[in-house]
C-alpha cells in the first residue's frame, strides 16, 4: 500500500479546494467556497491517480468543473495505486463530510456496495458499474448508489470501422488492462466496426488482440505494467497492425511509445480525446472514443446538491452523447472523404436504432 503526504493544488483550483490524499490518510479540511456552498465532492480512483490521463482524470474533472461552477465548495480525492488501496480508501472518505463520494472503477464495486450497506445515510456514485442479480443478471437497486455506465461498444463500432478502412497493411489491433467488462466493452465494439467494413467492401482487414466470439485476446491484467503494455504493442506492430486501440487506462501510453519507434502506426485512444490529454503524441492520434464521464459526474454532484440525489443509472450512449468518437484531429486530410462519411452515416443509423451495436457487456 503506497502512502504520501497530503498535497494541495491551490494554485490549480481557486480557493484551494483540491485535496490529493494517498490510501489511509483523512485529507486536510479546506476553506468553503466563495458562493457560501457548503457541499464536498469526493472520490476514490482506481489504479493510476487522478493523473492517469484517462477514466480517473476525466471523472475527476467532473468534480473540477462541479466546483467551478459553484455548485461545490469543495473537492477531495483518494488516489489508489493497487487494489489493497479501495476499501481503505472508500473507509477514508466514508469519515470525511462528503455530500456525495464517487467512485471510479469497475474494481471498486465491492468497496462501495459495502460501505454503501454499511452507511446508509451516504451517498455514492461508481463510474463504469451497474449492480445486478447474481442469479437473474437483472439490474439491482442499491438505494444510495448511483450507477454511471457507458455503452462505448457503440463508438468503438464507429473506431473499429475507420480503422480499417484507414488500415494499409489490412492489420489492425487492440489490447487491454484488465480483462473485466468495462475493457471487453470496446473490444467487443472495435471487433464488430472492422467486421462491418469487411462485410460493406468485400474486405478482409485482421483483428489482432481480441476475438468477439470466443472473448479471448491479449490483457496485461493490470493498469500498472507498462512494459507488458509495450512489448505487447511491438509484438501486434511486428505481426502487421497499423491501427492500435490499446483500453488500459495510463498504460495504453506504452502503445504510443511502441508507435512512435515503429512509425507509420496509429493509434487510438479511449476515455479521453487523446489527441488532448496525451498531447506529446497527438501526431499518433487518429480518433477516440470517448466517454463523457466528467459530464457525468458534474451532473451527479450537481444534483446530489441540490438534495435531487436518485440510485438512477445514467447509460451513456450515442444518442445521449455520452459516448462519441473524436475529431480525427492531424488524421483529417488523411482520411478519405467516403470513409468519412460513412462513419458518420453509420453513426446516425446507431442513434436512429437502424442499427444495433450488440456486446454481452453492454448496459
Amino acid at each position: 500500500m503506497h502512502r504520501a503526504a497530503v498535497i494541495r493544488v491551490g494554485a490549480v483550483l481557486a480557493a484551494s479546494a483540491l485535496v490529493v490524499t494517498a490510501c489511509g490518510e483523512a485529507p486536510e479540511e479546506t476553506d468553503a467556497g466563495s458562493d457560501g456552498t457548503d457541499f464536498v465532492g469526493c472520490m476514490v480512483t482506481d489504479e493510476g491517480g487522478v493523473d492517469d490521463k484517462s477514466f480517473n482524470e476525466t471523472s475527476h474533472r467532473g468534480l473540477v468543473n462541479a466546483h467551478d461552477a459553484g455548485t461545490i465548495s469543495e473537492v477531495q480525492v483518494a488516489e489508489s495505486h493497487s487494489t489493497a488501496d479501495f476499501e481503505p480508501n472508500v473507509s477514508s472518505m466514508v469519515s470525511q463530510d462528503c455530500g456525495l463520494i464517487v467512485t471510479v472503477g469497475f474494481m471498486l464495486a465491492d468497496a462501495t456496495a459495502a460501505a454503501a450497506e454499511s452507511n446508509p445515510d451516504e451517498r455514492f456514485a461508481i463510474v463504469d458499474f451497474q449492480y445486478t442479480d447474481e442469479d437473474s443478471g437483472e439490474p439491482v437497486t442499491i438505494d444510495n448508489v448511483k450507477p454511471l455506465v457507458f455503452n462505448t461498444h457503440e463508438a468503438s463500432f464507429l473506431a473499429g470501422y475507420l480503422a480499417a478502412g484507414y488500415s494499409e497493411t489490412g492489420t489492425v489491433a487492440t489490447w487491454g488492462g484488465a480483462k473485466i467488462p468495462t475493457v471487453t466493452i470496446f473490444m467487443d465494439g472495435y471487433y464488430d466496426g472492422v467486421q462491418h467494413y469487411n462485410e460493406v467492401h468485400d474486405a478482409d482487414v485482421e483483428v489482432l488482440g481480441w476475438d468477439k466470439e470466443s472473448q479471448d485476446g491479449q490483457f496485461t491484467d493490470d493498469f500498472s505494467n507498462a512494459s507488458l503494455a509495450q512489448q505487447y504493442s511491438e509484438n501486434l506492430i511486428q505481426q502487421g497492425a497499423d491501427v492500435i486501440m490499446p483500453v488500459a487506462g495510463p498504460i495504453g501510453e506504452s502503445a504510443a511509445v511502441a508507435a512512435r519507434d515503429a512509425g507509420d502506426v496509429a493509434l487510438i485512444w479511449v476515455d479521453t480525446d487523446g489527441y488532448e490529454s496525451l498531447p506529446e503524441y497527438s501526431d499518433l492520434i487518429l480518433t477516440s472514443v470517448v466517454k463523457g464521464m466528467d459530464t457525468a459526474v458534474q451532473e451527479a454532484v450537481e444534483a446530489t446538491a441540490d438534495g435531487e440525489f436518485s440510485p438512477e443509472p445514467f447509460v451513456g450512449t450515442l444518442d445521449n452523447e455520452g459516448v462519441s468518437i473524436a475529431p480525427y484531429h492531424d488524421f483529417s486530410d488523411e482520411i478519405d472523404e467516403e470513409l468519412a462519411d460513412e462513419v458518420a452515416e453509420l453513426e446516425q443509423q446507431i442513434i436512429d436504432g437502424d442499427l444495433e451495436v450488440q456486446s454481452d457487456a453492454a448496459f
